[in-house]
């Protein structure tokens, strides 16, 4: 069985922001925690979910996220080729890298592609994902 995605620490309160939110993420129970774990903390959020890059670019164009939460490893995409893509295309998007692998070689990476965040699955602090989320500017 893979690793599990561990929470540590607590957010602060914030308001009622309207940011749209993207998580794209092949593991479906990955994307239930983090979805789960953004509404409690934010309930103003609109979230949406993406399973596959292609997926993902489709609702990208509906959704038009400010926000976005890419994994690398996606069954039919790279998402830090990806998130170059996206950047691209919509440079005022923020985007927050996920992965499992805390290596100094994929967080350089991330910044290449043009990330703005970069977080480990498995030690996620969740007052480091407020402040990258409260810094978004809402629509």
């Amino acid at each position: 069985m893979g690793k599990q995605i561990g929470f540590s620490g607590d957010l602060p309160s914030w308001g009622e922001k309207m940011v749209r939110v993207l998580i794209v993420e092949d593991i479906q129970v990955h994307r239930e925690i983090i979805r789960t774990e953004l509404r409690s903390r934010f309930p103003s959020l609109v979230i949406e979910e993406a399973s596959t890059g292609e997926e993902a670019l489709k609702k990208i164009n509906v959704l038009l996220p400010q926000l976005i939460f890419m994994d690398i490893g996606l069954p039919d995409a790279n998402g830090l080729q990806l998130t170059q893509r996206i950047k691209a295309d919509f440079p005022d998007i923020k985007i927050a890298i996920l992965t499992v692998y805390d290596l100094p070689e994929y967080r350089q990476a991330a910044i290449q592609y043009g990330a703005d965040r970069f977080f480990v699955k498995d030690s996620l602090k969740w007052d480091e994902i407020a402040t990258f989320v409260k810094s978004v500017p809402e629509a």
